[in-house]
C-alpha cells in the first residue's frame, strides 16, 4: 500500500478550478506519478486504489446559517427539545443566557411513541428477552430493540410533509 497523500483545496475557487474534488484528484495524481495531468483532459483513474475526501461545506453552511430552510420532524410534545437542550449552564448564576438559534424554521410533530428496550442509566443496560413474532418490537441496525408503543399515522405524516414541501421546505 502506498503512502497517503493529502491535498487541501477551497471547496469553491472558480478562478482556479470548476470542481474541487476533481482538481484534488488531479493534483494528487501529478504528485504520485510525476506526470502532468492537464485540467481540461479527463482524469485517468486506473491507478487510484482509494480516495477519502472530506469537506467543510456543510459545516460552514450551518455555522453561517446559509442554505435551504429546514424543518424538524419530531415526536409530538417534544417540539422545543432542541431549544431546551440539556439545560446545562456553563455559568450557573448568569441571568442573561444566550442560547444559539435553532437551525429549523418549522416543526412537524408526529403523534407516535417508542421506547428503547432494556435501557437503564447504567452503561451496561439490561438483557431483555424479546418475544418472537411480536410486531411491536423493531431491531435497530446496531442491535438494540425499540418497542413501538404507538405507531405514527403515516398518511398524516405525509400530509404534513407535503404541506412543508409546498411552503418551500426541502430539508
Amino acid at each position: 500500500m502506498q503512502r497517503a497523500i493529502v491535498v487541501k483545496l477551497l471547496s469553491v475557487d472558480p478562478q482556479n478550478y470548476s470542481d474541487a474534488p476533481r482538481e484534488g484528484i488531479r493534483r494528487i495524481l501529478e504528485m504520485a506519478t510525476g506526470k502532468s495531468h492537464p485540467r481540461d483532459k479527463p482524469v485517468d483513474t486506473s491507478a487510484i486504489e482509494l480516495i477519502r475526501m472530506g469537506t467543510t461545506v456543510a459545516t460552514n453552511a450551518l455555522l453561517e446559517r446559509k442554505g435551504e430552510p429546514c424543518a424538524l420532524l419530531i415526536t409530538k410534545g417534544f417540539k422545543d427539545l432542541l431549544h431546551i437542550g440539556t439545560q446545562s449552564r456553563p455559568k450557573i448564576f448568569d441571568l442573561a443566557i444566550h442560547a444559539p438559534d435553532v437551525l429549523y424554521e418549522q416543526v412537524l410533530q408526529v403523534d407516535e411513541r417508542v421506547t428503547l428496550v432494556g435501557y437503564t442509566s447504567t452503561r451496561f443496560g439490561l438483557d431483555v428477552e424479546i418475544p418472537e413474532n411480536d410486531n411491536g418490537y423493531v431491531k435497530g441496525v446496531t442491535g438494540e430493540y425499540v418497542r413501538v408503543i404507538q405507531s405514527p399515522n403515516l398518511a398524516q405524516v405525509r400530509k404534513g410533509l407535503q404541506q412543508l414541501f409546498d411552503q418551500g421546505f426541502q430539508a
